[in-house]
Formats: structure tokens, sequence, C-alpha cells
């Protein structure tokens, strides 16, 4: 059965991204290459799923117009299902679907996409939300950074409490946490 992820990294704080909807904090976490359990989930995950202000920080900070084989080389060749009501750039040969409109009327498309893996929602937090708010979102992964922003963009901008979310596991991987829960 295909479940939707919400696998991201996040500050102790809370926060996924700095005001300018950077993620360059979390490449600044010393021995951050030593994170192994990504690759482990990695091989769960049929499609990706994000925002626009995610992919296009992505597509900038990668120069993926410029260099397309780092989209295959981070994401292999999963289609893509971005979320998004403007244009975005394109990264030439990668399975990149925009779209826009209620998570609910493209569940069944991009479950579709998936085959017998999981939807892994990449980001933002909105995106996730939204998810949930559809009755989508199963499980939320997030690896907590030893990093503070003090602001920015947050993990899961929605309320939900110790009713909806049940933690199912807590480990370390390199320098970062990584708590993995449950959303009823």
């Amino acid at each position: 059965m295909t479940i939707a992820v919400y696998c991201t990294a996040a500050t102790l704080d809370g926060y996924l991204a700095d005001e300018d909807d950077s993620l360059a904090w979390l490449f600044a976490v010393p021995d951050a290459d030593q994170a192994s359990a990504f690759e482990s989930f990695l091989d769960t995950v049929g499609v990706l799923v994000m925002g626009s202000t995610t992919y296009r920080w992505v597509v900038e900070h990668d120069d993926l117009t410029a260099h397309p084989e780092r989209w295959r080389d981070a994401y292999g060749d999963r289609p893509a299902y971005v979320f998004s009501s403007r244009a975005l750039p394109e990264v030439p040969g990668a399975d990149i679907r925009l779209v826009d409109g209620p998570v609910a009327d493209r569940w069944a498309d991009i479950v579709a996409a998936a085959g017998d893996r999981d939807v892994w929602i990449v980001g933002g937090g909105d995106l996730a939300g939204q998810f949930a708010d559809a009755g989508r979102l199963d499980r939320i992964i997030v690896t907590v950074a030893p990093a503070t922003l003090g602001s920015g963009r947050p993990l899961l901008p929605r309320r939900f409490g110790s009713d909806r979310l049940a933690i199912e596991s807590v480990s370390m991987d390199g320098p970062f946490a990584q708590l993995s829960l449950s959303v009823r």
C-alpha cells in the first residue's frame, strides 16, 4: 500500500529554511555527509512531491538547468510532482510534472506514478500541511539538525495534537537525530 511520507530536515527550533527560503544552513552542519538513513529511505520512494519554493531552491542551488544530471544523481528516474501556480524553470530530461490545485485532486495520479512504492513529500511545510488537511499524510520523518535559525519557514505550519501524532522511532544518523512519527 502506498503511503505519503513527509521526510525533511529541520533545525532544533523547527525551521526548514531561513527567511530567504535557503537551506544553506543544512549544508553547514559539520559531518552531515556521514548521515546514511536517507539512502535507505530513498529506496522506498516511487514519486516525489514538492512545492514551488522548494523546487526553485533545489534547481537554483544545484544549477540544474545547466547540470540536469545532478537531478538524476539526487533523485534517480522518479517522477516529481511540483505544486505551483507560477511558471518554473525546467530541468532537461527530468520527469517533472507541474500541477496546481488541491492535493486531493492530484492524489490518484500521484499514487499511480508511485507504483508499489511510497510518495515522498519533499517540502515545504505548507504542502505537507495540505496533504494532512486532505487526510493524505501518513508519516513524518524529521531529521533534526544541531542548529537553530530563530525564524524562517516552519516545519509544519499546522496544529497537530498528540492525539494525531505518535512517535514510532528515534535514532541518530551522523550528527542528526531522526524522529519517525505516524499520523492518525
